[in-house]
């Protein structure tokens, strides 16, 4: 038994003895293969970026490190750059890319580049190639020699490593925490725009016989994906910030989705207009689960033209504000400041041939000067679409009417539906709306009478309200036909030392008795429709435009008429005059008492 232990310890000891000699030998021909390979692997890097790039693109790097068994490599202060020289004849050529690029970074990592494959077929296969937060800068510069060029190389890049390898393919490139600096060079004055914490995924680059002309492909990748998970700007005016979050991009699918976007003032809503310096309207937007579908990547990437076929935005509240003790502007105005107009002043050329709204609430508020208080309106849980969005010249030139049709609810109760027709190619701002407000409760809308117009809805009840109108820069023009019954109102004023509204009791009564319809048709079916020319003052907002323009029809048909107007008007001045000569008289009693109480006393002494 001993004598078997102790065989069995000699078997072992040859083993492990064995396997420490093989290990020795594995190490010591791996560290032959690494420096014998590692000259030859440099230069095949940069060979192959060289020729595979049109000899446009140079990299340069301090150290390799490699490890042949493994199949992995590294490469330190890595930088990529294009030769200016061969840029410019590349334009002579008419073979110059719209986009060029300059890509540094600490560490570029290689993992499995398959060694054996490369040596037995002349097949530089790589798994992984990863650029470890590398900074990128593209500059963009359009040629008219690249328009309606297909997403592929003008000369596969195959022609030029043929001599070299049969096959070159990267399942996996990988640009983690990226920071991306985007410059325009097709203006006179550079526009520069940068991202940070940029994530970027390109799968299955192939350069073969067969890659360059793929229909499926783009530039020789099968897919590219882009995360972004927080992005922050702040405009160049500073009053805001667009905020971004979780922003996916899949190109196979031109689907691109945002969980969260903001708009963010960043002055609150008594401050802002007074920051800006005269009166202006401020935005504060929220949308949540925003998506885009159907995006032309190859025109993005070449002329940085925002096209697809759809876009959907799920909840989201959108709030503009208006102070209107702050000045008007005495230097700008609101020309050019509607809706479509602000669309053509976009830097971005963009097309979304479809946008669906679901569950979108807004709310326009105005602090009156006046009553010193604020008043809003509100468009709650508002759904719709809006087609042909665009400032693009071409797309304006097959139809240059973008429409928009909501559905909505005001002050979250009476059903609203409104559509709209912008002229996206009109000079003074073109467009028109019509709409129908089914039944509701009149005393809904207090909230904004009561500080804006100092009037309170008693009570009544809307049946319908129907309006059609035209508008432009200079006027709004159009028809109400308002439909209610049992309407009374109350007239208010501020009571500045108890700092809110009262009623005023006389003229409320004058009004309800002398000017105010109660219903509409009347009780012997007459039913009034307004007319209405609405001017435009010149600094009035396109909300406010269509609030004035809806309010004036309104009034017209409650029976608030010039003829009716001056009717009470010459009622107050009657009861003041009357008031004020019994006043007088009042007085002149008061006088003649104290006169005679003065004589008595004279007449004791």
């Amino acid at each position: 038994m001993p004598k078997k232990n102790s065989n069995l310890l000699r078997i072992l000891k040859w083993l492990f003895g064995g396997a420490v000699f093989v290990l020795m030998v594995l190490i010591a021909f791996a560290s032959y293969l690494n420096f014998k390979y590692k000259p030859i692997l440099t230069a095949e890097i940069k060979t192959l970026v060289y020729k595979s790039t049109d000899s446009l693109y140079k990299i340069d790097f301090t150290n390799v490190t490699i490890n042949v068994v493994t199949g992995n490599a590294s490469l330190k202060n890595v930088t990529i750059i294009a030769d200016s020289n061969r840029y410019k004849e590349l334009i002579t050529l008419k073979r110059a890319p719209n986009n060029l690029y300059t890509v540094s970074l600490k560490k570029l990592l290689i993992k499995r580049f398959h060694p054996l494959a490369f040596l037995k077929d002349k097949a530089l296969t790589i798994d992984y190639l990863i650029f470890d937060r590398p900074e990128l800068l593209m500059v963009n510069k359009q040629f008219d020699f690249n328009e309606n060029k297909p997403p592929r190389p003008v000369k596969s890049p195959y022609d030029f490593i043929s001599n070299t390898l049969n096959k070159f393919s990267i399942e996996n490139i990988e640009f983690r925490g990226a920071s991306f600096k985007y410059i325009n060079n097709n203006v006179a004055k550079l526009k520069v725009f940068s991202v940070a914490n940029l994530n970027i995924a390109l799968n299955d680059l192939l350069i073969d016989s067969t890659s360059a002309k793929d229909p499926n492909r783009f530039y020789l990748i099968k897919d590219i994906n882009l995360n972004l998970n927080d992005y922050s700007y702040t405009t160049p005016d500073k009053l805001y910030k667009i905020k971004l979050n979780q922003l996916e991009f899949k190109a196979s699918t031109g689907e691109l989705t945002i969980k969260k976007f903001g708009l963010v003032p960043q002055y609150d809503e008594m401050v802002f207009g007074k920051k800006v310096g005269h009166n202006v309207d401020r935005f504060n937007i929220e949308m949540n689960n925003i998506a885009l579908d159907g995006i032309d990547l190859p025109l993005y990437i070449k002329k940085q033209h925002l096209v697809a076929q759809k876009m959907s935005v799920y909840n989201g509240r959108v709030s503009v504000f208006n102070d209107n003790s702050v000045p008007k502007s005495t230097t700008q105005t609101q020309l050019n400041h509607f809706p479509h107009e602000l669309l053509q002043s976009v830097d971005l050329p963009i097309e979304i041939k479809n946008i669906l709204l679901k569950n979108i609430d807004v709310v326009y508020s105005v602090y009156s000067n006046r009553s010193k208080l604020k008043g809003e309106i509100t468009f709650e849980h508002t759904a719709g679409n809006i087609s042909n969005f665009t400032n693009l010249p071409v797309a304006k030139a097959k139809d240059s009417i973008m429409k928009a049709s909501f559905v909505t609810y005001l002050m979250g109760q009476g059903k609203l539906d409104i559509d709209f027709n912008f002229n996206l190619t009109a000079k003074d701002g073109d467009f028109a709306y019509k709409g129908k407000l089914h039944n509701t409760n009149a005393r809904v809308i207090n909230r904004i009478t009561k500080p804006l117009g100092l009037v309170q809805i008693n009570k009544g009840n809307v049946d319908q309200l129907a309006f059609d109108f035209k508008a432009n820069h200079r006027k709004s023009v159009g028809k109400v036909d308002f439909k209610y019954y049992d309407l009374s109102i109350a007239l208010m004023r501020t009571d500045v030392e108890q700092g809110r509204l009262v009623k005023r009791g006389l003229f409320s009564f004058l009004a309800n008795a002398l000017m105010i319809n109660s219903e509409n048709p009347n009780t012997a079916g007459k039913f009034v429709s307004a007319d209405v020319v609405y001017d435009r003052p010149e600094n009035t907002t396109f909300f406010n435009l269509i609030w004035r323009s809806l309010l004036q029809g309104i009034k017209y048909s409650i029976g608030i008429t010039e003829e009716k107007t001056n009717k009470m008007d010459f009622s107050i001045a009657k009861f003041k005059a009357i008031k004020i000569s019994r006043e007088e008289r009042k007085a002149n009693r008061k006088a003649r008492r104290l006169q005679r109480h003065k004589e008595s006393q004279g007449e004791r002494f």
